[in-house]
């Protein structure tokens, strides 16, 4: 049975209050590239903001779209047009407070089969309203979060000034990426109800192997932009090709639409760039071994070029740290990546302790059915 807590209700209060600040700190940061007269910097952090807002909103509406089919249009409208001033994430979270504040606050377990229906109704709109707000923020990190941390570093690799709003801007990239990946596996799981949920030590060895690969490589990805912008822009087009194009190979149907389906691979093509993203429910060990060591190749052959490239423009000792803190970071990643797989992985870890196996196969899917546009897509 799903449920929905007290905690999961003010978890997502805190992420609607990180999202704001999230906000507030983007336009703070490229208001201040803007005076220092660094307008590159800073139409480049608001063009980030921008196209993630503009995909999200697309999906956003789409979802919304989707799951009013056959009801009132006169609703869509008044959706369509917050959507185009670029708030359809309030009104997703509005809808997910007022379905959550009475799934944890108000419903009683009732012996009557109405009240039953009711209050599962109830829990179920909640969950769906969480997962789809988790599913945009993850879209959201890839696409805006985590190039504005790449442009952070950057900064100040090239120039070796900091200002306390570069810190701020480092500090709620390093935020966004960490609860949106933790958030967004624990709301898919919740949402389908032949999952396990992940405990308290998964999450955590999750939160580490995500968080430490994807630094290690956007600390990579910096230190090839120092040498030589054409080399990255190139290397970053080359790795979302392969992306997208192993994304077409899966076969993916997240989407009802062609165009939106297209747009969808797209997307994961990008998250791709960073992380490895699994978008059908198969065995995904070869995938994710060739992924990271493709990662981890790209990355010593990144730190040897740096090492014999006479232009550089990065100081020896920010070369040694940036250096020791990328490997010393990939290397920790791939430990709790294997740990995380081995050990605690909820499938892994309720097999151990109650020795039964995870509903699989035909009678999983049957189970899943119900469970909406989430059924064709896993993490």
């Amino acid at each position: 049975m799903m449920k929905f807590t007290k905690q999961n209700f003010f978890s997502l209060v805190g992420g609607i209050i990180i999202y704001v600040v999230d906000i507030g700190v983007d336009f703070w940061v490229a208001s201040k590239y803007f005076c220092q007269g660094q307008y590159s910097w800073s139409i480049l952090i608001l063009c980030f903001r921008g196209l993630s807002s503009l995909v999200t909103q697309i999906f956003s509406y789409q979802w919304f779209k989707n799951d009013w089919e056959g009801t009132d249009t006169g609703n869509l409208k008044w959706i369509f047009l917050v959507h185009l001033f670029h708030c359809g994430i309030f009104i997703r979270y509005w809808f997910a407070l007022k379905y959550g504040c009475q799934a944890a606050f108000k419903l009683k377990s009732s012996g009557d089969a109405s009240e039953t229906d009711h209050s599962n109704f109830i829990t179920k709109q909640a969950i769906d309203a969480v997962t789809d707000i988790n599913m945009l923020r993850v879209f959201k990190v890839f696409l805006e979060t985590t190039p504005q941390l790449f442009v952070q570093i950057y900064i100040l690799l090239q120039h070796g000034k900091t200002n306390c709003y570069q810190y701020a801007a480092i500090f709620m990239s390093f935020c966004g990426i960490s609860f949106s990946m933790v958030d967004y596996q624990i709301s898919l799981r919740k949402s389908l109800p032949d999952k396990d949920e992940l405990h308290v030590p998964s999450k955590f060895m999750y939160l580490f192997y995500k968080l430490f690969t994807i630094t290690s490589w956007v600390l990579s990805i910096s230190l090839i932009t120092l040498q030589s912008v054409r080399i990255s822009v190139i290397l970053l087009i080359v790795l979302w090709i392969c992306g997208f194009t192993w994304t077409l190979k899966q076969c993916t149907t997240f989407c009802k639409s062609k165009k939106m389906e297209y747009l969808y691979r797209t997307v994961v093509g990008i998250i791709l760039i960073f992380t490895f993203f699994n978008v059908k429910e198969r065995r995904t060990k070869v995938c994710i071994f060739i992924y990271y060591a493709t990662h981890t190749v790209a990355t010593l052959g990144i730190l040897f070029g740096h090492m014999f490239w006479k232009h550089s423009i990065i100081k020896e000792i920010h070369f040694k740290i940036v250096s020791i803190l990328t490997v010393l970071l990939l290397v920790l990643g791939i430990i709790f990546l294997v740990v995380y797989y081995r050990h605690f992985h909820p499938t892994t870890y309720y097999r151990r302790q109650a020795c039964l196996d995870e509903v699989d196969g035909v009678a999983g899917q049957k189970d899943r059915v119900k469970t909406g546009r989430f059924q064709n897509f896993l993490v």
